[in-house]
């Protein structure tokens, strides 16, 4: 290709839009353009990547086994009812486009398709001799995102690859759970990508274990903490860890009443009294509220060093009362201004305790009347603490959890820090770096095929649900995580196995004929060898050139300049900047081996 037909428009400035590197980048070099909110046009140098990406993908898919198929991306609302995501995903999180058509039912976009390949699997498989089936797609997914933002980070229209499994068993699950965590470490290697894999939430999909793959990268959305030992990592939905030793109070004591005027917070309290924030269990109050119209009321306990961890709490609610209310579709802290339209006053925020009473909720219009009380282990394991007296500007000090008839069920509620000990080994601590999501892997169960009907026969002649698992790849956002991994002051570095041409020949002056014969040559002896290969046969002044080659992220550059008429070329790698002079007529035996190596991710360059 030559970049005189390439429709290549760059920008000197970083656009308004953009707020991370990898995004001010895409644009710039003419990869991408905003249609409108969360909505990007793939321009043809992205769509070179994105097609070597989802080559890359599919190579590793197919040699684990599993068969490429494509879903339809509408979907009936009826298939997500059965499930019972409909409501979560259009009311709750929201994320769902749906539409009604000329008939009025009511469809959906998809964001994910567990539910579609599950009715295709009850209707397709019935028997054990059909197991095990990796299905995959590489098919543009869709989410109404409240705040589309970084690009293709965070759109509301983009390219995943998402493959489902069905098992006989559950063994049989866990295996090819190993062979698809094996194959993603492989594609992200091949693309040149520095990912690790950690412990994560399961979220909306759900199952019993799940497993996320993070390109690092300082702009990352999701905290990693990680053992220094590299034997633990999760993400911080998900980690867990010991937390500081608490100061403890004397044992014994009685009960005393604390006039405590304006210190509604930990920290005031610390400030004002001299309590360690140990001493404390503090007392939060949120709203649940469920898809049959349930608004139910939480009193959450927690030591006063720690901090919620939302998702924890949301998975622990769900399990407490989902079944018997339906899909969690939103937690959200209450404000004394929420409990004032309830027509309640008399909560007193700030000073609450783990035994508030429930008669606090007499007469609330549409919450629930008693509250569903929830602690964390880090509070329950206090013996002796200070708490909120149940009114305002007083705290309690020497309280147990026998005086106050018990403590709440337990659970693990916290966020764990950095710089907590491990569960593995107290010696490690967890250490902290930012990620950016670019694969999931689930091991989903029986959910689907349980809510869906998708059973099999047997060995035994028996009929059971199908045994599921779940894998994604964000191929869109693997792109611009690769571009966030690798760039510098002067450009992209793309990795060789995916960027959108591998060498860029520059002639550094068309006006001068022996270059452009040579470079002509050039250009057309790589093209025979297989090499992805760009002409830079614009009318614009080297440097130009020079500047837009290392905007690109080409990642080798041939100059051909004044030494054309004695045969003479510049070789430069664009993630190292390493010069060197040769022969024309070694360029080949010089660039190709490096370029086979490189395209398996064998000798990929760090970037600067």
């Amino acid at each position: 290709m030559r970049v005189s037909r390439l429709m290549l428009v760059t920008l000197r400035d970083d656009p308004a839009e953009a707020e991370i590197a990898s995004h001010k980048l895409l644009l710039r070099a003419g990869y991408i353009r905003r249609i409108g909110s969360g909505i990007y046009a793939y321009l043809p140098l992205l769509w070179r990547v994105l097609q070597k990406v989802s080559a890359v993908v599919r190579e590793e898919l197919n040699a684990a086994g599993a068969l490429e198929t494509l879903l339809p991306q509408l979907q009936p609302s009826e298939l997500w009812q059965r499930s019972g995501r409909w409501a979560g995903y259009t009311d709750g999180e929201g994320i769902m486009f749906h539409l009604e058509d000329r008939q009025g039912r009511e469809l959906g976009l998809g964001p994910t398709h567990e539910e579609v390949i599950t009715a295709l699997a009850a209707d397709l498989l019935r028997s054990y001799r059909q197991l095990p089936v990796n299905l995959y797609q590489v098919q543009t997914k869709f989410r109404d995102e409240i705040r589309p933002r970084f690009g293709l980070m965070r759109g509301r229209e983009f390219i995943m690859k998402d493959a489902y499994s069905f098992h006989a068993n559950e063994d049989c699950l866990k295996q090819t759970y190993g062979l698809m965590d094996q194959a993603y470490r492989r594609i992200f290697q091949r693309c040149g990508l520095r990912a690790v894999a950690v412990e994560a939430d399961s979220g909306a999909i759900g199952g019993s274990a799940s497993q996320e793959f993070m390109v690092t990268a300082e702009s990352g959305e999701d905290l990693i903490l990680a053992a220094g030992d590299g034997r633990y990592a999760a993400n911080q939905e998900r980690a867990v860890s010991l937390p500081p030793e608490p100061q403890p109070l004397p044992p014994g004591s009685a009960v005393e009443r604390i006039e405590t005027p304006g210190q509604s917070t930990i920290e005031a309290l610390s400030q004002a009294q001299g309590w360690h924030p140990t001493q404390v269990v503090k007392v939060l109050l949120l709203l649940a509220r469920f898809e049959d119209g349930l608004q139910q009321p939480l009193l959450v306990s927690l030591r006063g060093d720690q901090q919620l961890n939302e998702v924890k709490l949301s998975n622990a609610v769900s399990h407490r009362l989902s079944a018997k209310h339906g899909t969690l579709l939103d937690l959200q802290a209450l404000q004394p201004d929420e409990a004032a339209k309830q027509g309640l006053t008399g909560i007193p925020f700030g000073y609450i305790g783990p035994d508030l009473s429930d008669s606090m909720l007499s007469g609330a219009k549409s919450w629930a009347p008693r509250f569903e009380r929830f602690a964390d282990g880090t509070a329950k394991a206090l013996e002796v603490f200070i708490c909120g007296a149940n009114e305002r500007d007083a705290h309690r000090l020497g309280v147990s959890w026998g005086a106050l008839g018990g403590a709440p069920d337990s659970a693990d509620l916290r966020s764990a820090q950095p710089g907590d000990r491990c569960i593995h080994d107290p010696s490690q601590t967890l250490e902290a770096s930012r990620g950016i999501e670019v694969g999931h892997i689930f091991q989903l169960g029986r959910k689907y095929s349980t809510a869906l009907d998708a059973t099999f026969t047997n060995e035994s002649g028996q009929e059971e649900p199908l045994w599921m698992g779940c894998y994604g790849i964000g191929v869109s956002r693997l792109a611009q995580a690769a571009v966030e991994q690798h760039h510098d002051a002067n450009g992209i570095c793309w990795p060789t196995a995916i960027a959108p041409y591998e060498v860029i020949v520059v002639i550094a002056n068309v006006k001068e004929t022996e270059q452009v014969d040579l470079a002509e040559r050039l250009y057309d002896q790589l093209q025979a060898a297989g090499v992805d290969v760009l002409l830079d046969d614009r009318s614009e002044r080297a440097g130009v050139k020079f500047k837009d080659s290392e905007l690109l992220g080409i990642p080798w550059r041939v100059v051909v300049g004044r030494g054309a008429a004695e045969g003479q070329v510049e070789l430069v790698q664009r993630s190292t900047g390493a010069k060197q002079d040769l022969a024309a007529d070694q360029l080949e035996a010089t660039l190709l081996p490096q370029l086979l190596l490189e395209r398996q991710g064998l000798l990929a360059s760090e970037a600067p």
